[in-house]
């Protein structure tokens, strides 16, 4: 098979410090300006997650270089392979090993990466599916699994979703639901009731429900899938059933943890950490495997929109105001160019 041509140079959105300040620059780049890689993939999604909000909006600590292309996952075709693993055409999608906050990431039309990085696009989705999960639901899909791994079932009672109206909440209880899990769901947005059991929660409850009183509280969760950190997590972990399996994915609520040993010594509830980004390769391509089966797009349409590359530093300040539910696919592709006075060409 020929390898597909790729234009002279190619749009991407772009994070660049100076004595100005820190911003985000829509740039037209060629090849030579992205980074090392053994493999050329034509991105055509990638999506907004928190972490994206954060980096795109200059916030310190995510991103590690300057200039840098934020978008901590993709999807697309690959256009050319050195490693022979993968061929052009190939469907193929990327989320962590440091994309987006390392290496340059998804928010750009193509990207040139490691091909141990990539997991094949399962067979009968696409790339709008793949970035309709993206990192959230991967995420999401390791801590149901994690749940699993611990022994927690649909008949052990209450499962506990907290930060349950953002990306990985939302398909925790969408997964956890179609699994047969009694979701209790937890949000600081009230005005998402609907939108959750919709989802297929069974309960709702409000964010100040879960603060940290003591040690051990009342019983009452057979798992928690933990999007928030800090007190939440507390407070879950206390109520947590005995042997049951809290999986901690998130610490948007902060990333300290005011809790004892109590819980994991006296009722021998496990702490599972989440980590989406250096997940190894077989368990990645499983957890993909089973979203393809168990989250296929029609379960996704009602809860997620698809915006256009230059929408990114408006959706990136929403996001962090907590205005964005659900899942946001930035379509690399769709028409909606930037500003003229916003696109800068390649010094």
């Amino acid at each position: 098979m020929s390898t597909p041509t790729v234009p002279a140079t190619f749009r991407a959105l772009r994070m660049v410090k100076d004595d100005a300040g820190i911003r985000p620059e829509f740039q037209q780049l060629t090849l030579d300006d992205l980074g090392a890689g053994d493999t050329l993939v034509r991105v055509q999604c990638s999506s907004l997650n928190y972490k994206d909000g954060l980096a795109v909006m200059g916030r310190p600590g995510v991103l590690r270089r300057y200039p840098i292309i934020p978008g901590i996952d993709l999807a697309g075709e690959v256009i050319s392979s050195e490693s022979g693993e993968y061929q052009p055409g190939d469907g193929v999608i990327l989320t962590g090993w440091g994309i987006g906050e390392k290496v340059d990431g998804g928010y750009s039309e193509f990207a040139r990466v490691p091909a141990a990085s990539l997991v094949p696009l399962p067979a009968g989705t696409d790339a709008v599916w793949a970035m309709s999960v993206g990192t959230a639901g991967f995420t999401a899909m390791l801590a149901v699994m994690a749940l699993e791994d611990g022994g927690v079932s649909p008949t052990d009672g209450e499962v506990l979703v907290t930060g349950a109206a953002g990306g990985v909440g939302s398909t925790a209880v969408r997964l956890l639901a179609e699994a047969g899990f009694s979701v209790t769901a937890s949000t600081g947005r009230p005005q998402e009731s609907d939108y959750l059991r919709g989802l297929g929660a069974a309960n709702i409850i409000g964010r100040d429900e879960l603060t940290p009183s003591r040690p051990l509280d009342k019983e009452r969760w057979a798992g928690v899938v933990d999007t928030v950190g800090s007190g939440t997590l507390a407070a879950a972990i206390a109520a947590t059933r005995t042997h049951g399996v809290v999986a901690a994915c998130g610490n948007a609520g902060g990333t300290d943890l005011p809790t004892t040993v109590f819980p994991f010594i006296l009722r021998g509830v496990t702490l599972a950490g989440i980590d989406s980004n250096t997940c190894p390769a077989p368990r990645r391509r499983a957890a993909w495997d089973r979203l393809a089966r168990d989250l296929p797009a029609s379960a996704l349409a009602d809860v997620t929109q698809r915006r256009p590359l230059s929408d990114v530093p408006e959706l990136a300040a929403q996001i962090l105001a907590g205005q964005v539910r659900g899942r946001t696919v930035i379509d690399v592709a769709l028409e909606g160019a930037a500003p003229e006075e916003a696109v800068r060409e390649r010094s």
